[in-house]
């Protein structure tokens, strides 16, 4: 098999389509709670502790030559990420949660017999009348 119709045997092969629709969604569910933290969370928790943004939140570097511009450690920025990474962790976290309670009651449920066919009803008749016949004599 030639390398183009490998390649293609894999790149449409179901698992790979399925990661990738995931990891679509999932850089989009990431934009959602990114704005969730940024917009919604963070400031009042910078409120809280006295109207403190922590994207701002910065540590400089001495300059060692002059006219270079300042070397900064952002840390607030990577308290942000470690923030939305918590955020993002506790709602996969809940989501899974919930699959497997679903999954859990789909396992509980009693399983259903399957329904006798025809042959299987009249079968089960004729037996009944012959038990019942040679009950009689």
């Amino acid at each position: 098999m030639g390398m183009v119709q490998e390649f293609k045997a894999f790149a449409v092969r179901g698992n790979v389509v399925d990661m990738a629709v995931g990891i679509i969604i999932g850089a989009a569910f990431g934009k959602i709670v990114s704005s969730l933290v940024a917009d919604v969370v963070m400031p009042p928790l910078g409120l809280l502790i006295g109207g403190v943004d922590f994207s701002d939140l910065v540590f400089s570097l001495p300059v060692i030559k002059e006219g270079a511009a300042a070397v900064t450690v952002n840390y607030g920025r990577f308290i942000q990420t470690v923030v939305d990474f918590t955020i993002v962790a506790f709602a996969v976290f809940l989501l899974v949660k919930g699959i497997n309670r679903l999954r859990r009651h789909e396992e509980e449920a009693p399983p259903v017999p399957p329904v006798p066919s025809a042959e299987e009803v009249l079968l089960t008749e004729i037996r009944d009348l012959l038990k019942a016949e040679r009950s009689g004599h």
